[in-house]
């Protein structure tokens, strides 16, 4: 990438991150290109698409959850482990409004940009799943995608419930309790 080009690319994805954190991630791109100083013309030929930006936005937090998945999968407590990374996908989740919409649609549409950033987290999430699952901790039947698409379902609810702060600690806690033995 040439070095405008690679400047252009840096100052579309803070823009992102700022209108995704105002205004939620069905924020204009117009305004985006706009803020980042070039045409629409310019985002779109760095990100064909918004899920292509969502998904370049989101390298971060994708790379900070695989890591906290490597951590946990060395944790004493498999149950426990699994716990905390379904959080802390429920607290990614939530970061944007609209992005636990965002990354339910994904789940199902295996050309968008977004479910190519979910492959890795299933695969670290299955790996946690699996452990707790050999432990005796976690029944046999449950399956990392549904807990995937749950830990999105819990940040779309307290999403659209703000003024519960407690809505998705509870909510967690009532599936815990129905995906271990």
């Amino acid at each position: 990438m040439r070095a405008d080009a690679r400047r252009n690319h840096e100052r579309l994805l803070t823009e992102a991150r700022a209108a995704f954190t105002a205004h939620g991630t069905d924020a204009s791109l117009e305004d985006i290109a706009r803020r980042a100083g070039v045409g629409i013309g310019t985002l779109y030929r760095h990100f064909p698409n918004r899920e292509a930006l969502l998904g370049a936005v989101f390298q971060d937090a994708l790379a900070a959850l695989l890591r906290h998945s490597a951590e946990l999968a060395g944790a004493p407590e498999p149950r426990a482990a699994l716990v905390a990374w379904l959080r802390a996908l429920i607290t990614h989740a939530g970061e944007y409004r609209g992005l636990a919409i965002a990354l339910m649609s994904a789940s199902r549409d295996r050309s968008s940009a977004l479910a190519a950033c979910g492959e890795p987290l299933r695969a670290a999430g299955s790996e946690l799943l699996v452990r707790a699952q050999r432990a005796g901790a976690v029944r046999a039947e449950v399956a990392i995608g549904d807990l995937v698409q749950l830990t999105n379902a819990i940040a779309l609810a307290a999403e659209r419930s703000p003024e519960d702060p407690e809505l998705a600690d509870r909510l967690l806690s009532l599936a815990v309790h129905g995906i271990t033995t």
